[in-house]
């Protein structure tokens, strides 16, 4: 599974946390879980990619513009993984309109392990991505944060008709 397979990070950013100008339900929990699978994925060889949302600067937003500290990738994300890609992007979809397509074709990557925030807005449009169509996808619940716990729940269980939604470990049998 390690060298076709890609975790992805997207938009662990500051924004999201106690302090941001957008803090989420348990956005903690979602960082420390991030922060375990990404050991594992290091342990097993696997590249980590960071996604970044970074609004139009033409048409602020009421979090993560551009020159903020909100729209920085959490400390911890960068510390864990300094030399991972980071993709930036604009929209829900992590794919539309970003170089995520072509780093994951560098890679020869066909399975790809979502992990992030929110779940209900970003994993899931990445995950149902008509550019992820080619990809074994995976939601790690438990890595995920949205703005309650239950539009988290309801997220993850309108996924699961789709792609396959788990918790930890990383690396199953």
């Amino acid at each position: 599974m390690t060298s076709s397979t890609a975790l992805l990070v997207i938009d662990i950013q500051n924004d999201y946390f106690e302090n941001g100008a957008f803090p989420l339900w348990a956005p903690n929990a979602a960082l420390s879980n991030t922060l375990l699978a990404i050991e594992e994925a290091k342990q097993a060889a696997m590249p980590v990619i960071l996604i970044q949302h970074i609004c139009d600067p033409s048409s602020p937003a009421p979090f993560f513009n551009a020159g903020t500290e909100g729209v920085a990738i959490h400390p911890a994300i960068l510390a864990s993984v300094p030399d991972a890609p980071i993709v930036i992007k604009q929209h829900a979809d992590s794919f539309i309109e970003t170089t995520l397509q072509a780093t994951l074709v560098n890679l020869g990557i066909n399975k790809l392990l979502l992990t992030g925030m929110m779940t209900h807005n970003c994993i899931a449009f990445t995950a149902l991505s008509n550019m992820a169509s080619d990809y074994s996808i995976e939601v790690l619940g438990d890595c995920c944060a949205s703005v309650s716990e239950m539009v988290h729940l309801i997220a993850l269980n309108a996924l699961k008709d789709r792609v396959t939604v788990r918790k930890l470990p990383l690396l199953t049998k």
